[in-house]
């Protein structure tokens, strides 16, 4: 049974699925726009919002040290120095997420999540 269980198992085990919100986070931070399925769109949005909103908070160690825990270097800098301070009046909701048809080959359900500008 899966109560009181959040999210997708996206057909992985845990460190997998770790790894991959982790890949797709960093794709998405540095592309600003990735096309990907809807259920790893809707299981990496809140992943990368919470990235967005801790990196609003300015020159601060903790918050590098915290991103650095889930972003490589390359990530880490341009969330920082550029997305934080775009989304600086904003008060959530940095992402969108527009729903394609389905993929040709296997009829997964596509989707295209990028930031807001």
């Amino acid at each position: 049974m899966n109560h009181c269980k959040k999210g997708r198992k996206l057909g992985r085990k845990r460190d997998q699925k770790k790894a991959l919100l982790k890949n797709l986070a960093t794709s998405l931070i540095l592309k600003e726009k990735i096309k990907t399925t809807e259920a790893k769109a809707k299981e990496v949005r809140p992943f990368v919002e919470k990235l967005i909103t801790k990196s609003r908070i300015v020159n601060n160690l903790s918050v590098i040290r915290y991103l650095a825990k889930y972003l490589p270097e390359e990530a880490r800098k341009k969330i920082v120095k550029e997305i934080g301070p775009r989304y600086q009046e904003r008060a959530g909701g940095y992402t969108r997420i527009v729903k394609l048809g389905p993929r040709k080959t296997d009829g997964a359900k596509m989707a295209i999540i990028e930031l807001v500008k």
